[in-house]
């Protein structure tokens, strides 16, 4: 949008993990404002959140004013809700992208005040039958738009580039479990497979201990350079959630998925199905999963070419690679004079 000479403004919420995302992006202008969780229907938080809902509301109008806003785009879940609500009080045009295949129920919700719901995947639009939906896929980062060279990678990570390598990372929501049953079987891997495993920052000390005695096993709290993880990986051992699955698409990696058990509506499970039922993906839930298990079934995917080519060809098949362009020329369309 700012490269069409628009201006956006960012809105987050108060959260820690926003904030520290948002430093990473200086050129952009970002307003903090507070974020609403829908309790329960029947739940008797209910009325504070409809009075915090109310007062949110009555703020986001105040800063669409100060913008002179034209249009507004929620990209997801509660926070959405009050900024979108706002603008379609004040008669401006309104969406709500949805990167998931069962989509959540707040961006159900936001869609009743929507000009138009953008998807990440064509499953999702079952959910929006009376509302005008498109296709747009899910935006990506631009750093993901030119990998490094898989040498240059490998010297990042301290890794070798011309060994296999398993990249193996639980995302941000439950990747405990994920973490130590990948730690555990690295132990049955093929030596000549190396493991890149980004394990979270609370997480890495265990994962260490565990990993220690096999070597080509690194380990990492945090990753902000993924371009660089995605180049020197074969696999991907991840779980399901919608931007993951958007950039394993886009660089075209075979992977094993494990979705979290217990994302609400078991959407990540839902996405999982959309990869596996193209070949892109092996879905595995996590109580099936042993490490003897998905040792072998990483090997079987990463020693046999053409199933890790067929695989990777499929998953390029699913990238919408023109995802944020779609999504700037549905906005810039609907405020076109008629």
């Amino acid at each position: 949008m700012r490269a069409r000479g628009h201006h956006p403004r960012l809105l987050i919420s108060e959260k820690k993990v926003d904030s520290e995302a948002s430093e990473k992006y200086r050129h952009l202008e970002f307003v903090k404002m507070q974020a609403v969780a829908k309790p329960a229907t029947l739940s008797p938080k209910m009325i504070p959140f409809l009075w915090k809902l109310w007062r949110s509301v009555v703020a986001c109008k105040r800063l669409l004013r100060e913008a002179d806003a034209d249009a507004v785009i929620g990209m997801g879940g509660f926070t959405s809700l009050p900024p979108v609500l706002a603008g379609h009080r004040m008669g401006l045009k309104t969406f709500v992208h949805d990167s998931n295949a069962r989509p959540g129920r707040a961006n159900v919700l936001t869609s009743r005040f929507c000009t138009s719901v953008f998807l990440g995947l064509e499953a999702a639009k079952a959910f929006f039958p009376n509302k005008k939906t498109l296709i747009t896929g899910t935006p990506m980062r631009p750093e993901m738009e030119q990998l490094p060279s898989r040498e240059l990678a490998a010297a990042h990570f301290g890794l070798d580039p011309s060994r296999l390598t398993i990249v193996i990372t639980g995302g941000s929501q439950g990747a405990r479990k994920l973490n130590e049953l990948a730690a555990q079987a690295a132990a049955f891997l093929d030596p000549a497979i190396q493991v890149l495993h980004i394990a979270g920052a609370s997480d890495a000390p265990r994962m260490l201990e565990l990993g220690r005695a096999r070597n080509g096993y690194q380990v990492l709290g945090f990753c902000d350079q993924m371009a660089m993880a995605y180049a020197l990986a074969d696999l991907i051992i991840a779980r399901s959630g919608a931007s993951s699955l958007t950039e394993i698409a886009h660089v075209g990696l075979p992977s094993i998925l494990v979705p979290y058990p217990y994302a609400a509506d078991d959407h990540q499970t839902r996405n999982a199905e959309v990869f596996a039922a193209a070949g892109a993906a092996k879905l595995i839930q996590e109580r099936d999963l042993s490490p003897e298990l998905l040792a072998h079934l990483a090997q079987s995917i990463m020693q046999d070419l053409p199933t890790s080519q067929r695989m990777a060809k499929a998953a390029r098949g699913l990238a919408i690679p023109d995802a944020a362009e779609r999504v700037c020329d549905a906005i810039e369309a609907t405020l076109q004079p008629s």
